[in-house]
């Protein structure tokens, strides 16, 4: 991977269900599963908010940036332009990421070759606000659009649910509309907490390793602490098999023993990945998986690249989707 963990990204939805059935005094078996389709279109604030400017705000890399219009917006991950346009503020983006798959972005031109930033690109929209993150690059190329006079605002990216509300708040900072971005974090904070509340209670937990797998590159890593998956599926009832099994960092190249060792129920995939290393029949091939508990019997959850990890406003959606499938309901 060309960024030190995936970008934005996920982004759209859970697809294969697990539908549970007893297997012994509350243990929980997770079937094989089917296939389910989530909202692509993103859902706006009910009231447009009127942008305050200017406001000077401080970048994640150490600047201070001061924007002055937000007429014209580039958000460089599919995350960020999901908060843009939940803020209301959609009508005047101008770009997208190739990570940016909503409906509402789709006529919006790329300005990315594969995950890399077209500084050229970019510029010959004539932004009056670029928003990144830590993970944006190449450097040189977000260089080039600073040096050309355009503020950029740098945002860490977000690693587990704890990191929703600070992110909402930061770009909606950045964009002048702070009011709008407490109202969308208060109304995303409360649709995950809903959805919390309807995780059945369980003995046993589901152990669910997350693998990122680019079969056209030979890549093939198991997610680790730092995957940006285990808030994730601990907020779902679920155990992060690689972080149990004591992997630190986010990813690590996947091997017989350390899948052995992570023991999961449960395989947590992009459907991309999942695609390229040739769909289920060929994911069992990989290193370990088949003698696996998932492996043995295919359980697999595939999410479409960019919406999983985004841990932004359709987070909720992903929870939802991941819940019921891991539980057997039904919407």
């Amino acid at each position: 991977m060309r960024r030190s963990r995936l970008a934005g990204a996920l982004l759209a939805v859970l697809t294969l269900a697990l539908a549970a059935t007893g297997c012994g005094a509350g243990v929980t078996e997770l079937p094989r599963a089917t296939e389910a389709t989530a909202p692509q279109r993103i859902e706006p604030l009910p009231t447009t908010p009127t942008p305050r400017l200017p406001v000077t705000v401080a970048s994640a890399d150490g600047s201070k940036v001061t924007v002055t219009s937000t007429d014209r917006i580039v958000p460089l991950t599919g995350a960020l332009s999901e908060i843009v346009f939940s803020l209301g503020l959609g009508d005047r983006v101008v770009a997208r990421d190739i990570t940016a798959t909503f409906e509402q972005a789709a006529r919006l031109p790329l300005v990315t070759r594969g995950h890399d930033v077209s500084a050229e690109g970019v510029l010959s929209l004539r932004p009056t606000v670029v928003l990144a993150d830590t993970t944006t690059g190449p450097a040189e190329a977000i260089g080039q659009i600073r040096d050309a006079g355009v503020p950029v605002v740098v945002v860490r990216p977000a690693k587990r649910l704890a990191d929703v509300r600070t992110r909402i708040g930061t770009v909606a900072s950045a964009l002048g509309v702070t009011g709008a971005g407490e109202q969308l974090a208060a109304r995303t904070e409360q649709r995950i907490d809903a959805v919390r509340k309807g995780i059945p209670a369980q003995a046993d937990r589901p152990r669910v390793a997350f693998l990122y797998l680019r079969g056209s590159a030979s890549v093939h890593l198991l997610g680790g602490r730092d995957s940006g998956a285990a808030s994730l599926l601990e907020a779902a009832g679920a155990v992060d098999a690689g972080k149990e099994s004591g992997l630190t960092k986010d990813f690590t190249p996947l091997t017989s023993e350390a899948l052995a060792k992570a023991a999961p129920d449960a395989i947590l995939v992009m459907t991309k990945g999942l695609d390229s290393v040739g769909g289920i029949d060929g994911l069992v091939t990989l290193p370990g998986v088949a003698e696996t508990p998932a492996g043995a019997d295919r359980r697999v959850v595939a999410v479409e690249d960019g919406m999983l990890l985004n841990y932004g406003p359709r987070t909720d959606l992903v929870l939802d989707a991941l819940v019921r499938q891991l539980y057997g309901m039904r919407p």
